[in-house]
């Protein structure tokens, strides 16, 4: 063979993982570089952690930044892009919708806009089922009426309209995961889940068995379900990973727009996940009874069915799993 002989073209696997130094995240991260994919980071680190973009390189920004965002996505070009750059929290949502409507809406419309001028055709968007709003039925099916209510559901149900009228109009292809609750760790605990401040029920029960915190507190003991708290869907976040990673695969695959619930199916109460905690922490904690709060839903499971036919994905981890991985990290990492 000639010395001159051309090399041939090395496949270009990078995956802009915007708001990838957050939570799930720098776990879709991890099973993206598993998977042979090039993890590129774009995150303002509001939210996010320098020291959880292990898997790729980080590109400091901001969603509402359209010259950093067109710089980037030029330097790397990205074969598909995965948006987790949101605010989340219900309650702050109702304080400040101003921000959340700024950071969640503009900040997304900035960011399609961006992928459309570089011709990416290929969006993974991390949505919630706080889309859905109260419950008319469970487990909630992707055909479930969309009626949030509250702003933080609202700006992810906006952001949902805009990437189909941009599908429908502009060509792109997106994958829209609609998370119950995410939970747990990754097993080696190098990454877990870290929020400042934290309001998330398995952190804030750990917390309190490892004595941080006064005590964990049930908000609500006279719902219609089997001990009179509430239901929710907990799923671990390497699952919500796994079908992150199945999401790019499939767009990139040729796969036509698409909306997926992303839970196990299986409901936990909250007294049941107190249960769960103070096994894996083989102490009893101090627990709280106070009414229940405004907007909470008595049951939210997710019918998994579409995601499953769609994606080939199957939820791997159980409670045990979840509260395991996630009481190795807040106890080993987050003291």
């Amino acid at each position: 063979m000639s010395r001159h002989t051309p090399r041939l073209p090395v496949q270009n696997n990078n995956i802009l993982v915007v708001g990838g130094a957050g939570y799930i995240g720098s776990h879709t991260c991890l099973r993206l570089s598993e998977k042979g994919y090039q993890p590129v980071v774009y995150d303002n680190l509001s939210n996010g952690h320098e020291e959880f973009v292990r898997w790729g390189v980080l590109e400091k920004g901001d969603i509402r930044d359209r010259p950093r965002l067109d710089e980037v996505i030029a330097r790397h070009k990205p074969r598909a892009i995965l948006h987790f750059a949101a605010m989340i929290e219900v309650g702050e949502s109702v304080k400040d919708p101003v921000s959340f409507y700024d950071n969640n809406v503009i900040g997304t419309l900035t960011l399609l806009s961006a992928t459309l001028a570089a011709g990416i055709d290929a969006f993974v968007f991390s949505s919630t089922c706080a889309t859905y709003g109260l419950p008319d039925s469970v487990p909630m099916d992707e055909s479930h009426k969309q009626a949030p209510i509250n702003p933080y559901g609202r700006t992810k149900w906006i952001c949902e309209q805009a990437m189909k009228d941009y599908g429908l109009y502009k060509g792109l292809r997106s994958v829209i995961l609609r998370y119950f609750n995410a939970a747990g760790a990754d097993f080696e605990g190098r990454i877990g889940e870290w929020h400042e401040p934290e309001t998330h029920a398995i952190p804030l029960a750990i917390d309190a068995a490892l004595g941080r915190r006064a005590g964990f507190k049930v908000f609500g003991t006279d719902y219609d379900t089997r001990d009179g708290t509430c239901v929710r869907d907990y799923i671990h976040v390497l699952d919500l990973a796994d079908a992150h990673v199945r999401a790019v695969d499939y767009l990139l695959e040729g796969g036509e727009s698409v909306e997926l619930n992303l839970g196990t199916g299986t409901g936990t109460t909250v007294k049941e996940l107190v249960g769960a905690i103070e096994e894996v922490a083989r102490r009893p904690f101090s627990v709280g009874y106070a009414g229940r709060r405004e907007g909470d839903s008595t049951t939210l499971v997710a019918n998994n069915d579409k995601a499953r036919r769609v994606l080939g994905w199957e939820p791997q981890y159980d409670l045990a799993a979840i509260t395991e991985s996630a009481w190795n990290w807040h106890s080993r990492k987050n003291g």
